[in-house]
């Protein structure tokens, strides 16, 4: 027999913005009794979700139970920014970029999680708003970030993966900023609106055989034969379970000291004005991902009550996966400074809605994706890239869970588990220490 005893239920601070911008989701199924299923998926992100959709095609006559703890779309899934990035993307590299071969595997990896997505969207009938592989830009405001940009359009060079540099007037045009110095252009990437995305795949899987249960929080997990996951109304019972819990992973009691957790950031303007939007020009509808890593992602969305703009900066790792509210008003500031330098001409543009993302890394940048006890499979820890790595983690997890090959699977299986982490207390300080002076040294890209 194992026992699980969740140790802590996820929470998230602040609104999931892009969820608020949609109309209300239908009312909540939830777990009550006691189900049974042949596969219980813990966790309605990209992941669970992706891992879901891969059992369905596996297992085609098996019911399948998606226990999510809150609503779909209010966790990080609803709140990152949007980016399913095709090209190597480590946040711990200067350029992004690292060994090549490495770099082409992954890429071939995440284009196959990309594919795999565009096929559930074309499938469930989301539009352009919402799923778009319409590429993405590496803005440089500085001479080092253009200098990152370079470097790493030579390493796509030698990767034969192509990209376009654009110069400050190509930018102006594009953002109506003359904030940046050049972009590197790539096709790749698909653009989408996350909480949109996470609430139509869902929508779309539901069925008498996948089952998607919200406000559902796993409180415990019991394998006696099958296993059992608890909730605060009911009890689900089936012979295997994909944890998709991301660095939830470690209240669930695996791999503790192992997994990195950071929480990033973000703030959304309210719709702008006709007059706004005709005083900053560009287009209406663009991405950009900063040419350092820990410079600022800013994102322009098109919607018919207007356009509005979101901003991305600051990293803060904390071990308890908790901020409090305090946090979003000291990161607040920094957003509206970023927001100001790019945007002089909006300085009348307030922020609607501010908020954070919970983040999980590892040391040595790998995902956890493998059978932790009988039947009970992890698809966590996506270092930072949950649309992409996440989709691939749920397919992969689904794979091993079947015993379906696949060479993506086999590199992904041998990877090195996450590296240990000094102590608590030295990894805090010295992690957020490291990470402020990283976004120091980003200067203006921040």
């Amino acid at each position: 027999m194992s026992r699980i005893a969740v140790s802590k239920l996820p929470i998230d601070p602040g609104p999931a913005a892009w969820n608020e911008l949609l109309p209300d989701a239908p009312r909540p199924q939830s777990v009550e009794g006691h189900l049974t299923a042949d596969w219980i998926v813990i966790g309605a992100g990209f992941t669970g979700l992706a891992a879901a959709r891969r059992l369905s095609q596996l297992c085609p006559s098996d019911r399948i139970s998606v226990l999510e703890a809150r609503r779909v779309a209010e966790g990080p899934a609803g709140r990152n920014s949007g980016f399913m990035i095709d090209l190597p993307h480590d946040l711990a590299s200067a350029d992004y970029g690292g060994a090549r071969e490495k770099d082409r595997a992954l890429t071939a990896d995440n284009r196959h999680a990309i594919a795999f997505a565009a096929e559930m969207a074309r499938e469930f009938g989301l539009g352009e708003d919402v799923f778009s592989q319409s590429g993405k830009i590496n803005g440089a405001a500085t001479a080092k970030g253009h200098a990152h940009n370079c470097e790493y359009a030579a390493h796509l060079a030698s990767m034969d993966e192509a990209s376009e540099m654009l110069d400050a007037q190509s930018m102006k045009d594009l953002t109506g900023t003359d904030y940046y110095r050049s972009g590197l252009y790539t096709a790749g990437t698909a653009m989408i609106q996350p909480a949109a995305y996470v609430r139509g795949v869902a929508q779309g899987l539901s069925s008498n055989r996948v089952q998607i249960f919200e406000n559902s929080p796993v409180t415990g997990l019991i394998r006696d034969g099958d296993w059992t996951a608890t909730t605060p109304a009911g009890k689900v019972t089936a012979p295997k379970v994909i944890l998709a819990v991301n660095g939830h992973l470690n209240s669930f009691g695996f791999l503790k000291n192992h997994l990195m957790h950071v929480f990033t950031y973000a703030s959304m303007t309210r719709p702008l004005s006709a007059a706004e939007m005709a005083r900053l020009g560009g287009q209406r509808v663009w991405g950009i991902t900063p040419a350092d890593p820990m410079g600022t992602t800013v994102r322009r969305i098109s919607s018919p009550e207007g356009d509005r703009i979101i901003v991305r900066n600051r990293f803060t790792f904390d071990p308890s996966m908790e901020v409090d509210q305090r946090r979003i008003a000291r990161v607040a500031r920094d957003h509206d400074r970023a927001f100001c330098a790019r945007f002089p001409m909006l300085a009348d543009v307030d922020m609607q809605y501010r908020w954070g993302g919970r983040l999980c890394l590892s040391r040595n940048n790998v995902s956890v994706v493998r059978e932790l006890d009988e039947g009970l499979f992890a698809a966590c820890c996506q270092n930072g890239l949950g649309t992409t790595r996440g989709t691939l983690a749920g397919i992969l997890a689904a794979e091993l869970a079947t015993n379906t090959k696949s060479d993506r699977l086999d590199r992904m299986l041998a990877d090195a588990e996450p590296t240990k982490l000094p102590p608590r207390s030295i990894t805090k300080y010295g992690a957020n220490g490291y990470l402020r002076v990283q976004e120091l040294k980003a200067g203006r890209e921040l």
